[in-house]
């Protein structure tokens, strides 16, 4: 006997058949080829600049601190005035009565290029000989604010966190890449300054790197404090600020400088 369906039955069936076959044989959706567009970024374009016609020299952008003829990018510590130290034969020369100088305008976050050189008649020993300081930061008068060591450590042994190239009492270098006396010594740094809360809390610390004649001796440091000759380092909350050369009041013969340059950084 034939047994007979009803239409909406024998449809539904058909359907409940027929459906599973149909999504075996419907292609599947397929995502787009990746492209090298996909991950290609054109803006903002980075701001064209010059170099300097060697790795020492100036790029376009720069800000000469010092270029050989005049200290007028520079002032005394004390009062203000003109920077008192010797200028001659393209560098100028520490004089230790003058007193520290620093420069007329303030800074934050920076790349620095500074060459000095330590006599070749130096005398002394230990901190005694060839001391000065590169400020990056100078938060006052005297030794306020963060130092990079100044010193000759062409076999002169001193405390390790107090030889050239040393973040003085703070951060031993990673190397002693010091030139003999009578050469000179660069010195490329990148700095970035500490940003402070409303209350004058810290909001992020120093971090400084350090190049010594090439040589990578601070490697993104990040400071506890300003640096300090007695007692532990601290934060004081400060805005842009000067940068600082440092008269030591050690005997020895004084140092000279030449070719200083600044790029501002964002």
């Amino acid at each position: 006997m034939t047994t007979h369906l009803p239409v909406c039955a024998a449809c539904l069936l058909a359907t409940l058949l027929v459906a599973p076959l149909a999504a075996q044989q419907a292609p599947a959706p397929t995502s787009p080829k990746p492209s090298p567009k996909d991950t290609e970024v054109w803006e903002p374009a980075p701001v064209v600049v010059t170099p300097g016609a060697s790795s020492d020299a100036a790029p376009s952008d720069a800000i000469v601190l010092f270029g050989g003829t005049h200290l007028d990018e520079w002032v005394n510590v004390k009062g203000g005035g003109p920077a008192g130290w010797r200028v001659a034969d393209g560098v100028f020369t520490v004089d230790k009565p003058v007193g520290n100088i620093q420069t007329k305008r303030s800074f934050t976050n920076y790349q620095l290029h500074l060459e000095w050189r330590v006599p070749a008649t130096i005398t002394g020993k230990d901190q005694g000989r060839g001391n000065s300081g590169l400020f990056l930061a100078s938060t006052g008068g005297g030794d306020a604010g963060y130092e990079l060591q100044i010193l000759d450590s062409y076999n002169n042994r001193t405390y390790a966190n107090g030889q050239a190239g040393s973040l003085y009492k703070q951060a031993i270098p990673l190397a002693n890449a010091m030139r003999k006396p009578g050469e000179w010594n660069v010195y490329d740094v990148i700095w970035t300054a500490p940003t402070f809360n409303s209350d004058g809390s810290v909001r992020t610390r120093a971090r400084v790197t350090v190049l010594h004649n090439g040589v990578l001796i601070q490697n993104n440091y990040e400071l506890t404090g300003e640096t300090r000759y007695i007692g532990a380092p601290t934060y004081k909350a400060h805005g842009a600020t000067p940068i600082k050369l440092q008269a030591h009041g050690d005997p020895s013969e004084p140092l000279s400088f030449r070719n200083i340059w600044l790029r501002e950084l964002k």
